[in-house]
């Protein structure tokens, strides 16, 4: 009997199937049909139809900061391919595991300028940790279970697979599919270090023990090493106050009386102070980056620092540590709460909390009768009381909702940090809803970052996605007019958009529930509007020029904070 035969588009939905992968995004095109047809009929793959191909990398994207699981997103070659291209740097600078598969044009039209063909294999080689282009069939087995390792192992990040259209066509045995799919994954050169050095974990101990001031500061490394409990256990058991980044809130409880809060550019005013005064920082999964430190050379230049990372190439980049621990934090921290014996820091915390009653989070209403964007998500806060997944798009708003909602359990944040990219926000909130199904999502997104992707709002509707949209809409390009206002003696060179459109008759056009809040009475509506069960569209009328404080101009330091006390 002759033996079943399988096509290399089958091989990618058995392999994705054989990975665990239950959920993909994408959008179809000619380079991809054999693919499409096979998803036709195929069981065990969930496929959303995304409305545009950047939507599909932020969905998959968003699948995958929530999920912790590898996110998947499909899309044709040319412009398909490249309209992934953001996303894939979006995750990349976040390290998010994501497998991004594109079709090709035919093996033997490569490099001809054939119809919708682009080197996307090039294109994305400094965005991804490693990309393939499937020259045989036989390949395309080891590969994509490859890629999927690649992606979820170490440091996560994207990797890309290119499938020429003749690749997907060819067939193979079945039998001889599945032996070349058992071949054990062997990658030389690629053995991410997974357990600290004794000698540097033995330093770490004797100066977090000795430490009168230290500080944790946590980063997005505590999330992808699943450490948040290892974490909270170093905190308690030192008494050591813990500040996180953007992407690294959740890792530790808001609520926690140790919790300081996000430190940086726009972070706590007692979280900055926390850093300039420490005498000991234990940097766990951070970049340093420069919306973190300002100015490098002034950033914790009172402390000692421990650093620990998956990933060495991150180790003394950005700044030079005092005991560098490259291995996994969940590991690592888990041996260094083994060797400590429990502490407290009673005059650190005295101090500590001097600067929290002095400089609390607060503003100043301009007008009683308008709606201010922090009230809005105060007002969400009081509701969702942290049990609620927080989607942000890029700008005011989003730094906003890092400052005024609390953040209780890891992955309830799902924001583009290090890329910073507007359009982020509704299909990465998409990805969340259905990596969790049955918990609240509410994306708080700007009326100017929303319209990039504004389109996956059928994607909404189609698969009745509860996700609630709430827009803090200033008709202005907040961010960047707030930067002219401060920094370019408010020269607003193209940044209003007093021409927005409806949004509500906009959602209502996508068959959405939609309502519009411009006073703090409507308010009250808040709680009944998100607790709605399908989808609704929160257009939310905010004070037009209202800033975000504190903030650290970019390249300074603490000392050059605005927004202290009395200007805050």
């Amino acid at each position: 009997m002759e033996d079943k035969m399988i096509s290399g588009a089958r091989i990618i939905l058995e392999c994705l199937s054989r990975l665990g992968v239950k959920n993909i995004f994408g959008y179809p095109g000619g380079s991809v049909i054999p693919i499409y047809d096979e998803l036709y009929s195929f069981k065990g793959l969930n496929h959303y139809f995304s409305r545009h191909e950047q939507g599909a990398a932020h969905e998959a994207d968003g699948y995958a900061r929530v999920s912790g699981e590898v996110g998947v997103c499909l899309a044709t070659s040319g412009p398909g391919a490249t309209n992934l291209v953001t996303g894939i740097m979006t995750a990349h600078m976040d390290s998010i595991p994501l497998l991004a598969i594109t079709g090709q044009v035919v093996s033997n039209l490569l490099g001809k300028d054939a119809f919708q063909e682009s080197d996307i294999v090039g294109i994305t080689v400094p965005i991804t940790k490693n990309n393939y282009l499937v020259q045989n069939i036989k390949d395309l087995p080891h590969m994509m279970k490859e890629a999927h390792y690649i992606a979820r192992t170490g440091r996560p990040g994207p990797v890309l697979i290119d499938v020429p259209k003749d690749i997907q066509l060819a067939k193979i045995p079945f039998a001889e599919f599945e032996k070349l799919y058992n071949q054990e994954i062997e990658l030389e050169g690629y053995e991410p270090t997974y357990h600290g050095h004794p000698m540097q974990i033995k330093k770490a101990v004797k100066e977090i023990q000795n430490a009168k001031k230290p500080l944790i500061i946590a980063g997005a490394g505590i999330l992808r090493a699943n450490a948040s409990d290892e974490l909270k256990e170093l905190a308690e058991k030192m008494d050591i106050p813990v500040t996180m980044t953007l992407l690294g809130l959740g890792a530790f409880p808001s609520s926690n009386e140790l919790s300081l809060g996000m430190l940086g550019m726009h972070g706590t005013v007692y979280a900055n102070y926390a850093t300039a005064e420490a005498d000991l920082i234990i940097a766990a999964g951070i970049r340093f980056d420069d919306r973190i430190t300002g100015n490098p050379d002034k950033f914790c230049k009172n402390a000692k620092i421990i650093h620990i990372d998956i990933d060495p190439a991150e180790i003394g980049k950005n700044k030079k540590p005092d005991i560098p621990i490259v291995g996994d934090l969940k590991n690592i921290l888990t041996e260094i709460n083994g060797k400590l014996k429990d502490k407290n820091n009673k005059e650190w915390h005295e101090k500590i909390k001097e600067w929290k009653e002095e400089y609390p989070l607060i503003y100043k209403k301009q007008d009683e009768s308008k709606l201010c964007p922090q009230e809005v998500l105060e007002k969400i806060n009081s509701i969702v009381k942290g049990e609620a997944i927080i989607v942000t798009d890029v700008g005011q708003h989003q730094m906003w909702a890092a400052q005024y909602l609390d953040y209780e359990k890891p992955n309830t944040i799902c924001t583009s940090g290090g890329a910073g990219t507007m359009g982020f926000g509704l299909p990465a909130a998409i990805g969340a809803q259905v990596a969790k199904p049955k918990e609240k999502v509410i994306t708080i997104v700007g009326d100017g970052g929303v319209q990039m992707n504004i389109q996956e709002l059928m994607v909404v509707k189609q698969y009745n996605l509860p996700v609630k949209i709430v827009i803090l809409n200033n008709s202005y390009l907040g961010m960047v007019r707030q930067w002219q206002e401060m920094f370019n003696e408010k020269r607003y060179s193209f940044v209003d958009l007093e021409h927005n459109p409806d949004f509500v008759k906009l959602g209502e056009a996508y068959g959405i529930k939609s309502v519009e809040l411009s006073k703090p009475e409507d308010l009250v509506q808040m709680e009944e509007l998100l607790n709605t069960d399908g989808p609704v569209l929160i257009n939310c009328i905010v004070e037009k020029e209202e800033n975000v404080f504190p903030m650290i101009p970019s390249g300074t330091s603490v000392d050059q904070m605005v927004g202290k006390k009395g200007e805050i």
